[in-house]
């Protein structure tokens, strides 16, 4: 079995800081229960998976006025062609090993 404290120790001898602090963190906090609650348009609250999600399909109707249709998208830089093969693979070669 893999117990935290030995991700936590192999984090150590890898120095990946960043993965260190947050199993320290997680684990000095514990398990702690996720509730998915929303408030309805009354201001009741409501915790069932299909309410909610009924209930920001209608709030986001209202915000969008129902209008779901794909916008033109307009930037301020010409779109970039995309990378050949060779350009991708170059890229992948001066990644970082971690």
């Amino acid at each position: 079995m893999f117990f935290k404290t030995d991700e936590l120790e192999t984090n150590s001898k890898m120095k990946y800081i960043t993965d260190i602090y947050r199993g320290i963190s997680e684990f000095k906090k514990g398990s702690q229960p996720k509730t998915n609650i929303v408030k309805d348009e009354e201001g009741d609250i409501i915790a069932d998976s299909h309410s909610i999600l009924a209930r920001q399909r209608n709030h986001f109707s209202q915000l969008f006025n129902g209008d779901f249709r794909q916008t033109e998208m307009h930037t301020a830089e010409p779109l970039m062609p995309e990378p050949s093969a060779f350009e991708f693979e170059m890229a992948l070669e001066k990644l970082k090993s971690h």
